[in-house]
């Protein structure tokens, strides 16, 4: 996903490790919005994998976008994008 997500929006993204997350992808715009994609599924302590979020266990891969202002223009581009689903969205 973070492929066709790169040409549609022309950024790169950088293929990232994590304990907690695994394998993901970010992506960080001028404005400092970052963008991830990532697996839903994430290792767990137990040694079996635990969901990232829990609501959306049918969902195998996340994209979560963090950013300083309106994400308005890249929303536009996101939805543009096909099989993509906004699940939800929030603002501090």
């Amino acid at each position: 996903m973070s492929d066709l997500l790169a040409g549609r929006l022309t950024v790169a993204f950088t293929e990232r490790e994590s304990d907690y997350l695994g394998v993901y992808f970010l992506a960080t715009l001028a404005d400092t919005t970052r963008i991830h994609v990532q697996p839903n599924s994430i290792p767990g302590d137990d040694g079996e994998d635990d969901l990232y979020k829990g609501e959306y266990p049918e969902v195998p891969v996340l994209l979560l976008v963090t950013s300083p202002g309106s994400t308005e223009p890249l929303n536009r581009a996101l939805s543009a994008v096909e099989g993509l689903t906004q699940l939800r969205s929030s603002r501090s």
